[in-house]
């Protein structure tokens, strides 16, 4: 019995602490070289803006999606047709839309990797097909787009080939949108897609803009990057909302504690990289195509560079007092964005190999000097791990592993002075993102 003991309590540990190979192979495997060719791909069908020319097969929108769908369709043949490969459009009308020049389908390329327990449980990487220059409404104009956002559909594209040799238990999605410039059209459209169809997303990582490391600042910096996500999630409760005056709750929501997720594993696996966890949906007065999954209750973060250049962004190509302006592949750094797509390949591999969450996280201790928390066991952990941390601290910085159990009581520690959460834990160790108690326990 004493042996049998120990030897759990060993396993414990080591199962709360170890890595896995896998991750560091898939990390290995992204390659800068091949990022480069894509965006450079990209670039050269001179303009994608949404609305730009769509019968060409070597300029605008169009061609691009072709393009994009027909690496999708080669990376599927090489790994056995293990990605469904389709279109997802909408209409959208000029009638109403300020940024709207005229009527076009808003196209979208979408590559699913299937998983083999959880197939209506999906993790999506996303980046933008479209580009613009200075105005948006102007579709003929040259609008290369280097970085704002060949950089992130190229890194989706990559991680859609470093990811298709491996199977995972819950599915991928590798998805290209488009309308992003004009008012993320193509997020809404796939987002109302996936409710329609009853999807379970669990996390949604927008890349917009991971390939630029000079900011407009003159700062140069190759390994910080943001890492934007909203408090609590949109369409909560007034319910959940009165709950959370009270008991808190203010920065956990679903889609903090995936930028936790994402933050937490980088520091892991990549202890070079600098991840910001920024408190914001999103930049001032700007916006990515994480929110129209966040507005649908979600779970969705942005991940992009820390230094932005303004002058390569939304510009026409030209010069004037001596400065160059326009996003041209010149200014496109293909090692970062190399690393900012391994940031992405870890965390999908690492969520698609993770079991659920835990589910009814109840919390008590109030007036007494320990905490009691419960859930619901889920299919597929081993395991259950405790996490907690100060009110004021961003992260998750103290856990305890408490082996299959649905309830425990953490003693010695006070209710009143942390926040708790729960995350599930895997046979190899992967473990879910952490659950914030939705429920206090009477």
């Amino acid at each position: 019995m004493k042996y049998y003991l120990f030897s759990f309590l060993l396993f414990s540990i080591v199962l709360s602490a170890q890595t896995n190979q896998k991750i560091y192979d898939i990390i290995g495997a992204v390659s800068a070289e091949r990022i480069e060719k894509d965006i450079q791909t990209l670039v050269n069908f001179g303009t994608r803006n949404t609305f730009s020319d769509t019968l060409s097969n070597t300029r605008g929108i169009g061609a691009a999606r072709r393009w994009i769908k027909s690496e999708f369709d080669s990376i599927s043949k090489a790994c056995d047709h293990c990605l469904k490969v389709f279109y997802q459009k909408d209409l959208v009308t000029k009638e109403g839309n300020r940024r709207v020049p005229h009527d076009a389908w808003v196209v979208n390329v979408v590559a699913i990797q299937k998983g083999t327990k959880y197939p209506n449980r999906y993790i999506i990487m996303s980046g933008d097909i479209d580009s613009r220059g200075s105005d948006t409404m102007e579709f003929t104009k040259d609008a290369p787009g280097a970085n704002d956002n060949a950089s992130g559909m190229a890194g989706t594209i990559e991680a859609a080939r470093v990811l298709s040799n491996y199977t995972f238990e819950t599915s991928i999605v590798y998805l290209g949108l488009s309308g992003e410039e004009q008012g993320l059209f193509g997020g809404a459209g796939f987002a109302q897609y996936a409710k329609a169809n009853n999807w379970d997303i669990i996390g949604v990582l927008n890349n917009d803009m991971i390939g630029n490391i000079k900011g407009v600042d003159g700062v140069i910096d190759n390994r910080s990057f943001r890492i934007f996500s909203e408090p609590v999630p949109a369409n909560e409760t007034e319910k959940e909302r009165k709950r959370r005056r009270f008991y808190g709750g203010e920065v956990d929501g679903i889609s903090r504690q995936l930028a936790r997720y994402v933050h937490k594993n980088v520091n892991i696996y990549m202890p070079e990289m600098n991840p910001m966890m920024i408190y914001r949906l999103d930049r001032f007065g700007r916006g990515g195509h994480h929110r129209p999954f966040n507005d649908l209750g979600f779970a969705g973060i942005r991940i992009m560079e820390a230094h932005e250049n303004y002058t390569q962004q939304h510009q026409d190509l030209r010069e004037e007092n001596g400065l160059a302006y326009g996003d041209i592949i010149a200014h496109v750094n293909f090692e970062y964005a190399k690393k900012l797509t391994a940031v992405n390949a870890l965390n999908l591999a690492s969520l698609a190999s993770a079991p659920p969450a835990p589910k009814n996280v109840t919390i008590g201790g109030i007036v007494e000097p320990s905490v009691k928390l419960k859930w619901d066991k889920v299919d597929g952990a081993v395991g259950y791990k405790i996490y907690w941390r100060a009110t004021t601290s961003p992260t998750w910085d103290y856990s305890r592993y408490v082996g299959d159990v649905s309830t425990f009581l953490l003693q010695g520690i006070v209710i009143d002075n942390y926040f708790f959460g729960i995350a599930s834990v895997g046979k190899d160790g992967f473990e879910s993102p952490v659950v914030f108690p939705n429920q206090i326990m009477k």
